[in-house]
């Protein structure tokens, strides 16, 4: 989940809108005092956040958030001003991961939102991820499903690994496409439901876990091991 931080309505709903239509589910705020309310219920993946804000601005809302040990390790996009290089600078000091500089297109939001994520994700401390009845391990290259091996080629390892390690995430056909084959394979988005099907029914009543969001693409049901 995203949590965007912005005043203005029509510029706040358009990057809410971007950043769901592409896999990302977020949700908008207009100050820090409703962004820090619903920090009281749920921690975000990342936080869109802007410097100009009504009452109190971004910067001193970052280092709230980088103060407290709940908040410190949630990543954080600042978007400054055109010509605000004080502001760029004291947000990356005070522990921001990266920044957009306004005016920006849509686009180039999802994908620094992508990177970031990419950059700051938690790392496994081990090769093994459980996940329901399902346990992979990196190292081994290896799959179980309540308590069987499972034989998968590479593609369907690696579109397994990315949809588990990120629980819950939807990635759309394009994203798996890009991650999994590479962003030169000229390939039909039509690859990925076939792989995602015969991964299905390979993992048995685990495939089930894999979720068609219809419209959009896949993602993995969090659910407890």
């Amino acid at each position: 989940m995203i949590f965007v931080v912005e005043d203005d309505a029509s510029i706040r709903d358009i990057e809410v809108y971007t950043l769901s239509s592409v896999g990302l589910p977020a949700v908008g705020f207009t100050d820090g005092a409703q962004l820090f309310e619903a920090l009281k219920s749920k921690m975000p993946d990342l936080i869109l956040l802007d410097v100009m804000l009504p009452g109190e601005d971004g910067v001193s809302i970052l280092k709230r958030l980088k103060a407290s040990p709940s908040t410190a390790e949630i990543p954080v996009l600042m978007a400054t001003a055109k010509g605000a290089e004080f502001d760029k600078i004291i947000s990356l000091d005070l522990g921001a991961d990266d920044y957009l500089v306004k005016p920006f297109g849509m686009m180039e939001m999802a994908a620094r939102v992508r990177a970031v994520l990419r950059r700051t994700s938690p790392k496994q401390s081990s090769d093994i991820i459980r996940m329901g009845g399902i346990e992979l391990n990196s190292a081994e290259h290896t799959v179980r499903a309540n308590g069987a091996d499972v034989i998968l080629t590479y593609k369907e390892f690696e579109l397994l690994k990315l949809l588990m390690s990120r629980p819950g995430m939807v990635f759309t056909r394009d994203r798996l496409l890009s991650d999994i084959w590479g962003f030169d394979y000229d390939g039909e988005t039509r690859t990925v439901d076939v792989h995602i099907r015969t991964l299905r029914q390979k993992l048995g009543v685990c495939g089930d876990m894999i979720e068609t969001v219809r419209g959009m693409g896949y993602r993995i049901r969090e659910v407890e091991a």
